[in-house]
């Protein structure tokens, strides 16, 4: 969610009630920096990809249950060593990086249908420092592409990675790959 002059780095530097003050930390700054300027690039990117691919606004809730009909999972959760998360996986309290891969083959509405959608993998580092990250294997697909790195917000090439492959995910980042599909 953005607020008035989020999309370049607006800061209340931690207040959340600053409603009621009238002094810099409630104004609002019009002067654009070149920081604010490559937030602002930064956000319109993330706005194009929520537009470009349908299932990070899905309206079904994902539940992580195998569909037998379709042979997949709307989401899987995954540990920092490119494996589906066990119990002990989310009961240990040093995890604090996990990745969400999202199948675009699973059903879309209440129709029992396969999806059409791109299949997507985002992974979160909320640890103090970088994690090595093993990019998971997924059927139908060959390797990965980069669409987003919280913390190279001015990537311009095509990155592309194989599965089993690693990605060091910054502290406190967040990255989005795209699956890339057999015979493309």
């Amino acid at each position: 969610m953005l607020l008035a002059r989020d999309e370049f780095a607006r800061t209340q530097q931690g207040n959340n009630n600053a409603y009621c003050q009238d002094s810099p930390i409630s104004w609002l700054a019009w002067d654009i920096t070149q920081e604010g300027r490559e937030l602002i690039r930064f956000t319109q990117k993330l706005t194009s990809l929520r537009h470009k691919y349908p299932i990070l606004r899905r309206t079904r809730f994902l539940t992580g249950e195998y569909n037998k009909e379709l042979g997949v999972k709307d989401v899987t959760w995954i540990n920092a060593n490119g494996e589906e998360m066990q119990a002990g996986d989310w009961d240990d309290p040093g995890t604090k990086w996990f990745g969400m891969l999202m199948d675009g083959r699973a059903q879309v509405t209440g129709i029992r249908k396969r999806g059409q959608e791109a299949t997507l993998l985002l992974v979160i580092n909320g640890y103090h420092d970088a994690v090595e990250f093993t990019l998971p294997a997924a059927p139908g697909g060959k390797g990965w592409e980069l669409l987003a790195d919280t913390n190279a917000s001015d990537q311009q090439k095509v990155l592309e990675f194989t599965f089993s492959e690693t990605y060091q995910v910054t502290a406190r980042s967040v990255i989005l790959l795209l699956l890339r599909p057999d015979g493309a």
